[in-house]
């Protein structure tokens, strides 16, 4: 069922929170399989909830995976000891205030708490998006060989001048593998959590557009989008969007990422096939994320076509992938950056306090 249609809608909160009354206490990780939807649970019963309660929810997002506050290392950081929460005793006193009636102030704090990964530390908001977010396009750069981690791929707040575009082949029987990320549920099949890159950017079907080395700290938490111009030879396939943060030793550290199939670039509700060789405005939704990029660190965009088997692979042919289909192709992609097309990623930058 690729659609949104009425087989979705029945089960989807989205159709329901104007008929919530009770009030939600929401809890995610940034590496959860719902952060974004825990996110817009708690906007929503917020702005829509059906009783003065509901419109109370508060949520807690920590740097965790699917399964919450089990342990200070999530993927391959360590995000030490504050990371822990016992969420347990939270439950309880959101239960106790509820339904016992115990005044014991948890109302009394801000609705939104969040651990700041990089820093590694928790801050109470108000609101979601924050409301003294800075929106700040940074574009892709090339000199058309953004290929590899080892390409000329570069990102930065100037906009990109005539620059030739990028391209690559995307094979569905050689997809780019999966590595850490939003997954679930079977970490020793698909690893969860921010996982090292660079075996991944080694691949030339990986775009990498990295930013030069950051003189100060740059806070980017919120909702994360990249806006990409392309073309395939193809009547349908996928673009996938991965933003990594670059430590200083060149690890390539994964924090969120996002996929769009191009027979859905309008929304889930309808479909309509591409023409081969032009060039569409893609919209890619990486969730959300809240980290702090460190003075020396480098801010990085992988683009590709396959992320498998966190996402199914498009086999490029124009057809539903139902699981049947035994047809397939390989496709010739090009990313564009330039005036006319200046695909590039929005990042929700906090300013320094």
């Amino acid at each position: 069922h690729p659609h949104y249609g009425e087989y979705w809608k029945p089960s989807s909160n989205s159709e329901h929170w104007q008929h919530v009354i009770a009030p939600a206490y929401n809890m995610g990780g940034w590496f959860d399989l719902y952060s974004k939807a825990t996110f817009d649970n708690w906007n929503e019963l917020r702005l829509r909830g059906n009783s003065a309660e509901a419109r109370q929810s508060q949520l807690i997002m920590g740097a965790w995976p699917h399964g919450l506050s089990t342990s200070r290392i999530t993927g391959q950081i360590d995000f030490g000891a504050n990371s822990m929460v016992d969420l347990d005793a939270e439950e309880l006193r959101w239960f106790d205030y509820w339904l016992k009636g115990e005044q014991n102030g948890i109302l009394d704090e801000p609705p939104l708490r969040l651990f700041i990964m990089g820093r590694n530390e928790w801050r109470s908001e108000h609101e979601w998006p924050l409301a003294r977010t800075d929106w700040q396009p940074w574009y892709f750069h090339s000199r058309g060989a953004a290929n590899t981690l080892n390409g000329d791929g570069g990102l930065s707040p100037e906009l990109p001048s005539d620059e030739p575009s990028d391209s690559y082949a995307y094979d569905p029987m050689a997809p780019v593998p999966t590595l850490g990320g939003n997954n679930c549920c079977s970490p020793h099949i698909v690893p969860w959590g921010p996982y090292d890159q660079q075996n991944i950017e080694m691949r030339q079907d990986v775009l990498c557009y990295t930013s030069e080395p950051l003189e100060g700290e740059v806070e980017v938490t919120g909702p994360i989008k990249v806006v990409l111009y392309a073309a395939t030879d193809r009547l349908d396939t996928d673009w996938t969007a991965k933003l990594v943060d670059v430590h200083p030793d060149g690890r390539a550290m994964s924090l969120c990422d996002g996929i769009v199939r191009a027979r859905f670039r309008e929304g889930r509700e309808n479909s309509s096939l591409v023409e081969p060789g032009r060039v569409y405005e893609y919209e890619i939704d990486l969730w959300v994320i809240g980290n702090v990029f460190l003075a020396g660190h480098r801010i990085r965009v992988e683009v590709s076509s396959s992320n498998f088997p966190r996402f199914d692979r498009n086999l490029n042919t124009g057809a539903e992938n139902n699981g049947l289909e035994s047809n397939w192709e390989v496709a010739q992609q090009t990313v564009h950056h330039s005036r006319a097309y200046p695909s590039h990623i929005l990042l929700p930058v906090i300013p320094a306090s």
